[in-house]
């Protein structure tokens, strides 16, 4: 249901690290102008889906994780949680990356390497948990209480294919905000799509002298 005046409501969902990648998977070292994200991707959204109507940038939903345990990613945290978050139209959820579980494992023997043989650091990597859950709660929970009209979801994780097809029965329509071919699987099962590297200028930092 749109607002009173007919103006569609918009919310974006990102997945930051998927995002991020991306992006510089197609231009190493590409920076991105988070204050412009939310805006220009409304009003292309609202391009492709209602052309020449009215439409409302409601809020963009960004979802990350951390290492607590590196300095660099310290810093990132106060990014999130100072800059970021404190944008107009921006909430951010964050979730602290965990120790996998399991060792790696070498390709010859298959031994599992407890520790590295230099430096004898913990070999296991950290692993995302818990952030695709609370983007689906939360493009549910929105939905359930008539929050948007239309929802972007920027990801290319083919587990949000089962909420992309949820929420269309209920009269919502899913964008795919993706950098193709990436994703091709939750492409299909969205309403449409954005191809996010095409539109890198729209939210591309510019470096000030």
């Amino acid at each position: 249901m749109s607002l009173a005046d007919g103006r569609v409501r918009i919310r974006i969902f990102v997945d930051f690290w998927n995002f991020s990648l991306s992006a510089r998977d197609i231009e190493p070292g590409f920076m991105m102008d988070w204050s412009n994200v939310g805006p220009s991707f409304s009003a292309e959204v609202a391009a492709l889906v209602v052309p020449g109507q009215p439409y409302v940038y409601e809020a963009m939903h960004v979802y990350g994780s951390y290492d607590p345990h590196k300095t660099s990613d310290v810093k990132l945290k106060n990014w999130f949680l100072n800059t970021l978050d404190r944008m107009p139209g921006v909430h951010v959820t964050l979730a602290e990356r965990q120790k996998k579980r399991g060792y790696p494992k070498c390709p010859h023997c298959q031994e599992e390497v407890m520790k590295c043989p230099s430096c004898e650091g913990d070999m296991r990597g950290t692993e995302e948990k818990g952030v695709d859950t609370k983007i689906v709660t939360d493009m549910i929970s929105l939905a359930w209480i008539d929050a948007y009209d239309i929802a972007l979801l920027v990801s290319a994780d083919r587990d949000f294919v089962p909420v992309a097809e949820f929420l269309q029965t209920k009269g919502i329509k899913v964008i795919h905000g993706c950098f193709p071919p990436k994703g091709n699987e939750l492409s299909r099962k969205c309403w449409g799509l954005l191809d996010l590297g095409a539109l890198r200028e729209t939210y591309r930092q510019i470096a000030k002298n």
